[in-house]
């Protein structure tokens, strides 16, 4: 399943008003490209402001993992689902973001190991699993529930189009979860655990060189599954990760820009561009995170992130901080007037 690339046209198009735009040439820098990239990826010349309740949509996408137990984090697998509480509530550090910039927040139990029972069907009615094998000892789960993640991750990607979506974001939610994307990318990528592997949520150096080992013996275990996404998914991924690269697949699918967040965003990113070549020219980095995998995914992918805040947040906080970016840049190319209209 190929990806049709961005209309050339309004590629083309968007860089002739950029050239033409009262301001000295290059002096918007990267704004400047990111307006041609909104542009061609919306077909849009000027580009849409992006500034309609619910045309900027995130989904995070909710999930426990197996490592989480074996001391790879540096809080336990409690807080995932107390925090799909808090963001279901409105009450988490994306919400306050979201809140701030217009910006739609959904979030799906794809793989949490809670009943959930007092949240809404619209958060629990379409989990795929209860959490996930501990990657270095077992498969994080069987290669049915991985087509079945990443089925629902396009269906959702599809609801949020069909709902106004015209930039979607995507973001994670559970603890635990930098050790499997952690091994994504590594596997995708053919490195060694050693040069992935980051802190997470802030583990000291015991915890860093547990998580070194246990994705280390990981890669090990899984070795020969690496080149098929779907196995590479059921080996070392999670139902909510494989969810997140359906959506991120099909966004591209569909002709919809997608902004990433972090490392697990990032590393979907990877996975969704070889199930559906040529999807990463649909994709915008929104931040660089502390985690060297997400820095290393990125540069396969070739993608420079407009932020670099130290954040480490997750849930797609990143993502959303870059928000007034894309519009800056879109109210740049719109609203500038062209230099033959301001000369004498």
């Amino acid at each position: 399943m190929s990806v049709a690339p961005p209309d050339p046209r309004a590629r083309a198009a968007a860089a002739e008003r950029l050239a033409a735009l009262a301001v000295p040439a290059g002096a918007l820098g990267r704004l400047g490209d990111l307006a041609v990239w909104l542009c061609a990826t919306t077909g849009q010349v000027p580009p849409p402001d992006l500034r309609r309740t619910g045309e900027v949509r995130l989904v995070v996408f909710a999930g426990d993992h197996g490592v989480a137990a074996h001391g790879v984090s540096a809080y336990p697998a409690s807080v995932t689902p107390a925090m799909v509480r808090a963001v279901a509530a409105g009450r988490a550090g994306v919400s306050a973001l979201a809140a701030a910039h217009g910006v739609s927040v959904r979030v799906l139990d794809v793989a949490v190991d809670d009943d959930l029972a007092d949240l809404p069907g619209s958060v629990t009615a379409r989990r795929v699993a209860r959490g996930s094998g501990a990657i270095h000892v077992e498969d994080a789960l069987p290669d049915e529930a991985v087509r079945t993640a990443l089925a629902l991750g396009r269906d959702v990607a599809r609801e949020e189009v069909a709902s106004g979506g015209r930039l979607l974001l995507g973001g994670d939610l559970g603890i635990g979860n930098t050790t499997p994307a952690a091994a994504l990318v590594a596997a995708t990528l053919g490195l060694p655990a050693e040069e992935v592997v980051g802190r997470g949520t802030g583990v000291d150096d015991a915890g860093l060189a547990r998580k070194s080992e246990v994705v280390r013996t990981a890669l090990d275990r899984s070795r020969g599954r690496h080149d098929d996404p779907v196995e590479c998914l059921a080996a070392l991924g999670s139902a909510d990760l494989a969810a997140t690269t359906g959506y991120l697949a099909e966004a591209a699918v569909l002709g919809v820009p997608v902004l990433l967040d972090g490392l697990m965003s990032v590393a979907c990113a990877l996975l969704a561009d070889r199930l559906a070549p040529g999807a990463a020219q649909w994709f915008a980095a929104g931040h660089r995170s502390t985690e060297p995998a997400q820095s290393l995914a990125l540069e396969k992918l070739g993608l420079e992130p407009l932020l670099d805040l130290g954040l480490r947040l997750g849930e797609g906080s990143g993502a959303v901080a870059a928000v007034p970016l894309v519009r800056s840049a879109a109210a740049l190319l719109r609203d500038t007037a062209l230099l033959s209209e301001v000369l004498p």
